[in-house]
């Protein structure tokens, strides 16, 4: 009988001590939500060729909405002078330069997303460019961006000071 009863009695206790390390699931929409990593996705398969979007390398999209490509490109290994809009998919701005001077980034100190879309611009050209979390900030996030996040960017690249350009 005491046979019978120690695996019973064993389970009856792992099952609560094991209930108690499982994370709450975040409120629905929530960031951390399935309904929000959903939305995520979900913005990212909504960018189509059709409506103009590539899809670079890694999932990142890539629009471009003003230029046409043919001025000096930089490569991952120059600086880059740009202005930008940081936004997330529900169109909230997490970072801009928007009101001052065009920002200068060594390109391959940047997030992944960034090195992937920037060398298809030259400069002059303005583009639009969607990027998967795992080519930002992962699932851990950074400063106001949760993990697990799509990022939107508007981006003009206005010169190449490594190049000169």
């Amino acid at each position: 009988m005491i046979k019978i009863l120690l695996p019973a009695l064993a389970l009856s206790l792992a099952v609560p001590a094991a209930a108690q390390d499982i994370p709450a699931e975040p409120a629905p929409g929530a960031p951390g939500s399935l309904a929000w990593h959903n939305m995520q996705q979900s913005a990212l398969h909504s960018l189509t060729p059709a409506d103009g979007w590539a899809t670079l390398d890694g999932g990142v999209k890539f629009r471009r909405t003003a230029g046409d490509g043919t001025g000096p490109a930089p490569t991952v290994r120059d600086v880059v002078q740009v202005n930008y809009i940081g936004s997330f998919t529900d169109g909230d701005v997490f970072d801009s330069n928007e009101d001052a001077a065009p920002i200068e980034f060594p390109l391959g100190n940047l997030v992944r997303g960034w090195q992937i879309a920037i060398p298809y611009m030259g400069v002059g050209d303005t583009a639009e460019i969607a990027i998967p979390a795992e080519l930002a900030y992962g699932l851990q996030g950074r400063g106001p961006i949760p993990g697990g996040a799509t990022l939107f960017f508007t981006i003009e690249l206005v010169g190449i000071p490594s190049k000169g350009v």
